[in-house]
């Protein structure tokens, strides 16, 4: 049981601590209920660009890690579809320097075209080289737009096109910004050797003066429900084929969120998961297989991806995978192999409990969907699956109405069809 306090600022900012006196160091989490979903089609890759904007100088400060590191600490960052979240540590004694450099980029960022520029030119050659220059870094510019044809799911976090960052404007940065970093939008979590009350002063203090800003109205269309297959084939210089099948699913507040999180453990969490012994370990028909989920706030993804072994034919081991599909919708997994997966998402969550870190990004991420407190209610929500609810959902979303399908096949191996 991970024991909070919660406050709630005059400007809406919402304040997660927890106290754990196992370790010196506090860690400050926070998290901005904004991410790639919230941008305009035209005008994608902006939350992620502000990841790296937000280290590149506050209204006040010009340099935020020099700071930080005189003080012992250490930070990052990352962005999603659904949020941005931002989270350093360093020693307890210290945290009213992490305070202070969060609170002012929060006020406003030193918005320069200088340092527009700057950023800028490290995303889009991160773009590049990650999505761009690198075998198969493309997919998921592929199989997002394949899969989504309306929610803004359909771009990745780096963007849909290069060009959105390459044009964006100084002002139209600042009003993404001011429409969406505010305290009225963000959750700060604090976990580590501190007292909840000193804290909360102290988040007054370096907070409170913020004012709440009018935030952009989100209204995201909804996703149609797919009802026939969707197929791609792309050739490209790659080493080997991949073939990926995506699947709708529900979303990560939906209560089958739990049962569709288990199914993919049956089928892919380690070497003794179905799909790897019998489709890499057995058959040898991949070399490489997972499923997985997005677990994303709303309508997310399942899916299965998987690397070709040299002598393979990609629709023989597309067939090999619906195979195992069609068996697990046929057929009730046992109590062991469900408990199983259970008691190893159970000591997973025990085990990231034990990191003040991780507690904080957790529970900041827990308070934004709903309230921190459900976070000790997971393991519950797991155990309470059954059998019959894996078969039963298993059965609602592997349809083949319900795919997309990406055949990522390498020019080498398939040059005499090509």
């Amino acid at each position: 049981m991970i024991e909070i306090q919660k406050y709630t600022l005059d400007n809406g900012l919402r304040l997660v601590v927890h106290q754990d006196k196992t370790t010196p160091l506090a860690a400050i989490n926070l998290i901005y209920n904004v991410g790639a979903k919230d941008e305009s089609e035209d005008k994608t890759g902006f939350a992620h660009l502000f990841e790296h904007l937000m280290f590149g100088g506050s209204v006040n400060i010009p340099s935020y890690d020099m700071p930080l590191q005189h003080a012992g600490g250490d930070n990052n960052a990352w962005t999603s579809n659904d949020f941005t979240n931002y989270y350093l540590t360093l020693p307890a004694s210290n945290l009213e320097t992490g305070l202070w450099l969060e609170s002012d980029r929060m006020l406003s960022l030193d918005f320069s075209q200088k340092s527009l520029d700057v950023q800028k030119k490290v995303v889009i050659e991160e773009f590049k080289q990650r999505y761009l220059n690198q075998p198969y870094g493309d997919i998921p510019l592929l199989i997002r737009p394949l899969a989504y044809t309306t929610h803004p799911y359909k771009w990745p976090t780096i963007g849909a096109d290069i060009k959105h960052i390459e044009d964006a404007t100084l002002d139209e940065v600042k009003s993404f910004f001011y429409s969406h970093y505010a305290p009225n939008n963000a959750v700060l979590c604090v976990t580590g050797n501190v007292e909840p009350a000193d804290v909360f002063e102290k988040v007054k203090k370096w907070f409170g003066s913020i004012a709440a800003r009018e935030l952009k109205k989100r209204a995201l269309p909804l996703e149609p429900k797919q009802t026939q297959m969707r197929e791609l084939t792309v050739v490209k210089d790659v080493p080997t084929d991949v073939l990926q099948l995506v699947f709708h699913m529900c979303a990560r507040t939906d209560p089958e969120y739990y049962t569709t999180d288990l199914l993919s453990d049956i089928l892919s969490s380690g070497t003794s998961a179905r799909i790897y012994q019998s489709l890499v370990k057995e058959q040898k028909l991949f070399t490489d297989l997972h499923a997985y989920i997005t677990g994303d706030v709303e309508k997310g993804l399942f899916t299965f991806a998987g690397n070709i072994s040299d002598n393979v034919s990609i629709y023989d081991a597309e067939k090999a995978i619906w195979k195992e599909i069609e068996r697990i919708k046929s057929t009730l997994v046992s109590e062991y192999e469900l408990q199983k997966v259970k008691n190893k998402i159970e000591s997973s969550m025990m085990f990231a409990e034990i990191n003040f870190l991780n507690k904080a990004m957790n529970l900041a991420q827990f308070e934004l969907l709903s309230q921190a407190e459900d976070l000790n209610l997971e393991v519950e929500k797991y155990n309470m699956v059954t059998a019959q609810d894996i078969q039963k959902y298993a059965q609602s979303i592997f349809t083949e109405q319900n795919c997309s399908k990406l055949y990522y096949l390498s020019k080498n191996k398939n040059q005499v069809e090509c």
